[in-house]
């Protein structure tokens, strides 16, 4: 499937002189008399490595079509991350140069989707939040309100974020897992 360069958006994944690549960010520009750009950042689905690259506005892209099938995260055993699939059980083994940074947010029993393209396994769809326990953190503050100030708590997958002041070792926090940043308390 093919859609012009000017289509493009973040978020999808093309294939782009024989690679997949998932879009980043999409700026169109058209500089005075001359032919317009679409100015793309983009990672590697292979590699992991981000690509800037100028696609010509009446340029046609391949636009890959994923398959996304809902798993249960079950461990880990060192770089090798297991899950399940929900509903006929079948187990798949994915390594941790293949999730990248998403091994920062999977705590056991978290559902989520994992992407296949022609029938293999190429990654995961993290949900938009994740509640997660605070392993490390310093002492809180009992008089403190939510400001600008913060300081850094490691939760238990090691992610390290910055939580407000009142935030005590623990205690389970909301976590953004597009930005890797405190949301709020989970209840």
């Amino acid at each position: 499937m093919t859609v012009k360069a000017t289509q493009l958006r973040p978020g999808m994944v093309i294939r782009h002189e024989g690679e997949l690549y998932t879009v980043f960010s999409v700026d169109h520009r058209t500089p005075g008399n001359k032919r317009g750009s679409m100015q793309t950042r983009m990672r590697s689905l292979r590699t992991g490595s981000i690509v800037d690259y100028r696609f010509r506005a009446e340029e046609f892209v391949e636009r890959a079509i994923l398959d996304e099938i809902e798993y249960e995260y079950l461990y880990a055993e060192g770089e090798i991350y297991h899950f399940m699939n929900t509903e006929n059980y079948d187990q798949i083994s994915l390594s941790h140069d293949l999730l990248g940074d998403a091994v920062d947010y999977l705590i056991p029993n978290i559902h989520l989707n994992v992407e296949f393209y022609e029938g293999k396994a190429i990654g995961v769809v993290l949900p938009d939040t994740v509640d997660m326990k605070v392993v490390e953190t310093e002492p809180g503050i009992k008089s403190a309100t939510a400001s600008s100030v913060t300081k850094p708590a490691k939760l238990e997958t090691g992610l390290v974020i910055q939580v407000p002041p009142f935030i005590d070792a623990g205690e389970k926090v909301k976590v953004d897992t597009t930005e890797g940043r405190y949301i709020q308390r989970a209840q």
